[in-house]
């Protein structure tokens, strides 16, 4: 959905909602880009907003105009930004990709600025039992946790509670992640035949994906 004709409403969406709250005019690092949709989402809705991204596969092919990109492994290499950079700092289904979260979660902690917040977002446990969409639509959405052969392991969202907690950073909000519209059209789309549209409202309307956000202390 194209968020510059629902900037009034980002409550309906819970990754809207937490970059609606980034200070005007501020700064967000979104770690994992991958092909930039998300990030050009997050453009439409807050065009004010200066953006950063980091992928280690390389520049995504869509970002936002000015948008400062660098290619880092985010197991390993330190950012090459400041301390206290950003407001914001996103991190979209990324974690059930990596080894190990050391590195991550204490290049979050040195970016934010104090009072900063990250958003974490995973597969939740249930991925791991969700049936597969049809043969026809593989590798165009994923529904069970290990359709995607790049996937490592399911990270519980008390995992990443501890780990914030264990970098000194406050859990201030943990649950589901969900788009209210697309999961209110799921009773309708599951009538119609299999497509793409109907598997992203069923998993908005499961809850599919959960998510974390973790401030940084303001003083």
């Amino acid at each position: 959905m194209n968020w510059s004709s629902w900037r009034a409403v980002p409550w309906i969406d819970t990754r809207a909602s937490f970059v609606a709250d980034t200070p005007k005019n501020g700064s967000l690092l979104d770690l994992g880009s991958s092909d930039g949709e998300t990030l050009c989402h997050m453009s439409e809705l807050r065009p004010d907003l200066k953006f950063f991204s980091v992928d280690i596969a390389g520049r995504p092919p869509r970002t936002p105009r000015n948008t400062e990109f660098v290619q880092a492994n985010l197991e390993s290499d330190t950012l090459p930004w400041p301390d206290q950079s950003f407001d914001s700092i996103t991190c979209m289904h990324v974690v059930e990709h990596l080894h190990t979260m050391t590195n991550l979660w204490r290049e979050i902690r040195r970016l934010l600025k104090p009072g900063g917040r990250a958003y974490i977002e995973t597969p939740g446990l249930q991925s791991v039992t969700t049936p597969s969409a049809p043969e026809s639509l593989r590798g165009k959405i994923t529904l069970n946790f290990y359709d995607d052969p790049t996937h490592i392991r399911p990270v519980p969202i008390t995992s990443l509670v501890a780990l914030a907690r264990d970098n000194r950073l406050f859990v201030s909000r943990a649950g589901r992640s969900r788009n209210w519209l697309f999961a209110a059209a799921y009773p309708l789309l599951s009538l119609l035949p299999p497509s793409r549209k109907r598997y992203v409202a069923k998993i908005h309307w499961l809850g599919w994906s959960v998510y974390l956000i973790a401030e940084k202390p303001a003083a």
